[in-house]
């Protein structure tokens, strides 16, 4: 019988976006300077370096994509990406620098990176390697980017499910790291490694968690961050970090195949929901990763068609987006889809990175806000006055906080494009950003509403006594002049 025809893949692109919590350091004298001050600060101890953008660079580096791009966000998100013009900061003018912050680092040239055990190691060259901070708001972004050529789909897949884990889930009976690959290791540009993944090493992670109750972050990956230090690694920095989501770092996806059309629906369903290739040898059709009833709306829930058809100019190009992924699909014979200064490949770099970037940035400050009011509680001691008094300055920072998070970052719509509008619209439904939003607003309110009360409280004992004790004064000295 024969094989049925498979689809190749011409040109693969990864994109990995990591949102992880910076904490205070108050005794590191670190407390006043942004954290990208304090990257800065270190100077030749530090491979970060700040991006000077096409926006704010030298003219002749503004390119048609990089306008296409900008023309894409409505006036307020291009205040939040971009900041204000070279005249509005040459005046003087407050507030023009961006509220974000890119740095690079270019030590890291490509990945060698091992599927399965006894798998040949697939090289990926390294696009970039960046951190994104953001003005008022203790986060950082992880964003790595990487490409290869001539891939099978199974190996597309697998790298989409395996690459992007912060730390392995658990292990097999064999000592192998679930769901993780096999060995990951960064190399230079002379192609020695920089730094080798630990995630066989199941009795170092089981220590950690042991006595930290907190994860461990993976060696590769705890390198990249490099000098940002986890919080509970024992490691001396200024800027420290803490996971606020899930393990498995959310990533975007570019697929350009010989002949998109040869995808099944199965191949579909995995690409969208990022579950692996599957196991070797099944049928290619019957295997799908859930129950049939599960995936019954899958196309109308994470698919977006508008171009899955044989005409226009990238035809046949097919978006999944299911929050934790955006992926697109399309072949590798249009010229539109694989253009990198105007096609489908630009658009997926530039554009669709940033809608997905704000709305993981937008679910990551919420659930930052949530963590900060747990603790606050948790270190709240009624009868100690101190304690109070913390607990107070706590949630007024975190009222205040959010508030310039709503004006500044918080918006529903981010581009007038139908193609655009959609694919947020999308992450952000998948994402739950709408319901999140109402439930920390409403914590916050409430304590907030507590604080007022309190202050009421306490401003009405002080009348009360203030009354009663000049009430006791008048009559001690009525008393005083009826004796004389």
């Amino acid at each position: 019988m024969d094989t049925p025809a498979t689809a190749h893949v011409e040109h693969f692109r990864q994109v990995l976006l990591w949102p992880l919590r910076l904490m205070p350091q108050p005794n590191s004298g670190a407390g006043h300077r942004q954290p990208w001050q304090v990257l800065t600060d270190l100077g030749d101890a530090s491979p970060w370096r700040a991006v000077v953008d096409e926006y704010t660079g030298a003219a002749e580096q503004f390119h048609e994509r990089h306008y296409n791009e900008f023309v894409t966000f409505l006036p307020y998100v291009q205040r939040f990406l971009y900041g204000e013009g070279r005249d509005a900061r040459s005046s003087g003018h407050s507030g023009v620098d961006s509220p974000m912050q890119v740095f690079r680092r270019h030590d890291i040239r490509q990945g060698r990176m091992t599927l399965r055990r006894g798998d040949a190691p697939i090289v990926l060259d390294v696009v970039h390697i960046d951190l994104y901070f953001f003005l008022d708001v203790d986060l950082v972004l992880l964003n790595v980017e990487v490409s290869a050529d001539n891939l099978s789909l199974a190996q597309a897949q697998e790298l989409m499910y395996r690459f992007g884990r912060g730390y392995p889930a658990g292990w097999q009976a064999d000592g192998q790291a679930l769901h993780c690959l096999a060995n990951a290791e960064w190399l230079d540009a002379q192609g020695h490694t920089l730094a080798q993944s630990d995630a066989q090493q199941r009795e170092v992670f089981l220590a950690h968690v042991a006595h930290h109750r907190a994860p461990r972050i993976a060696a590769h990956w705890a390198f990249l961050l490099q000098p940002l230090v986890g919080d509970f690694s024992g490691q001396v920095g200024d800027l420290r970090y803490r996971q606020i989501e899930y393990y498995r770092m959310p990533l975007m996806a570019y697929l350009a195949l010989d002949n998109p059309r040869l995808l099944t629906r199965n191949d579909f369903i995995r690409l969208g929901l990022v579950t692996g290739a599957g196991a070797p040898g099944t049928a290619k059709d019957s295997a799908l990763p859930y129950a049939q009833d599960h995936l019954t709306d899958f196309e109308s829930r994470y698919c977006y068609d508008r171009f899955w058809t044989d005409g226009g100019a990238a035809p046949n190009t097919r978006y999944l987006c299911s929050g934790h992924s955006m992926v697109v699909v399309g072949d590798a014979n249009s010229e539109f889809f694989t253009c990198r200064d105007r096609g489908v490949l630009s658009q997926f770099r530039h554009q669709h990175f940033l809608l997905f970037l704000i709305a993981h940035f937008q679910k990551a400050s919420l659930l930052m806000f949530s963590d900060k009011l747990v603790e606050a509680l948790k270190g709240l001691r009624v009868d100690d006055i101190g304690s109070v008094r913390r607990f107070k300055r706590s949630i007024r920072a975190s009222f205040a906080g959010f508030l310039g998070f709503t004006h500044r970052y918080w918006f529903h719509e981010v581009a007038e494009q139908a193609q655009a509008r959609a694919l947020f619209n999308m992450s952000a439904r998948h994402l739950g950003l709408d319901p999140l939003y109402t439930d920390v607003k409403e914590r916050i309110a409430d304590m907030n509403s507590y604080l007022e009360a309190d202050s009421l409280r306490r401003q009405a004992n002080t009348v009360i006594r203030l009354t009663v004790w000049q009430k006791f004064r008048s009559l001690g000295l009525v008393w005083r002049k009826d004796h004389d």
